[in-house]
């Protein structure tokens, strides 16, 4: 795992030598505009990254409002997770209930998560519950689609292998169909996360909110502060390349197995 993780870390390395191109013309660029309500300095947003407990705009720090997203996300996630890992083999495996739910599935899945905002609050109210389930019906969907895709790319003679033996069926779905549908479900996994941050920042810039980094963006933008807007899009992205770096250590490290021989 050390190795995969040098790995990644290597891949991402190369990456940086493009962020710090964008960052030398994003300073270039505002020295020219000298104008902070259109293009803040680098300086300027990294003051604010720099000092992550100190309270802004007379709310809660950096560090603070990033923890309320984070546990906002982490909730939804696992919620989806939850229902859309169990659902999606039942849908793989039976070809009866998928044509119930088909159709279905294929109507409300190319909502936009934010759509559902609206009945969110009437059912909800305004606060944790709403984004919570904004964040966890946009993480619902790529998990449920890839698990019922990893079960039906399992091979057939897996189970026949285990019908030889005599298996019974809660064998063949323990020993067979969820190992051999546990790499594309990961895939679900690491594809639902980055879904739910971009959900539950749309969800906090709305009214009622109180914390979190898509509040703090939204009041940074009402008082014109574009370095914290910048230094919470920062944030943002740190987060969400850190845990796609750990899907992806993860992924080579429990499913390095598929394409060999």
């Amino acid at each position: 795992m050390v190795l995969t993780l040098r790995q990644t870390l290597r891949e991402y390395g190369k990456g940086l030598v493009v962020i710090v191109l964008i960052l030398v013309a994003w300073q270039g660029a505002a020295m020219v505009i000298q104008n902070n309500y259109i293009l803040p300095e680098i300086g300027e947003i990294g003051g604010v990254l720099l000092s992550p407990v100190v309270p802004i705009l007379g709310g809660q720090s950096l560090l603070a409002n990033m923890l309320v997203s984070l546990r906002e996300v982490l909730t939804g996630f696992f919620c989806a997770a939850a229902l859309a890992i169990p659902l999606g083999l039942l849908i793989g495996w039976s070809a009866e209930v998928r044509a119930y739910l088909n159709p279905v599935i294929q109507i409300l899945r190319p909502v936009p998560p934010i759509a559902w905002m609206p009945f969110a609050i009437a059912w909800f109210g305004i606060g944790f519950k709403s984004i919570l389930f904004i964040i966890a019906l946009g993480a619902f969907f790529p998990i449920l689609i890839n698990t019922v895709d990893g079960v039906e790319r399992v091979q057939k003679r897996w189970i026949e292998v285990a019908e030889i033996f005599h298996a019974t069926f809660f064998e063949k779905f323990r020993t067979v169909v969820i190992p051999g549908a546990l790499p594309t479900i990961w895939t679900g996994l690491r594809v639902s996360f980055g879904v739910a941050w971009m959900c539950v920042v749309a969800a906090e810039m709305l009214p009622g909110t109180t914390a979190g980094l898509g509040f703090l963006i939204m009041y940074a933008y009402n008082l014109g502060q574009l370095q914290v807007i910048g230094a919470g899009m920062i944030v943002i992205g740190i987060i969400g390349i850190g845990a796609d770096a750990l899907f992806r250590a993860g992924q080579a490290r429990l499913f390095g197995w598929q394409g060999r021989d």
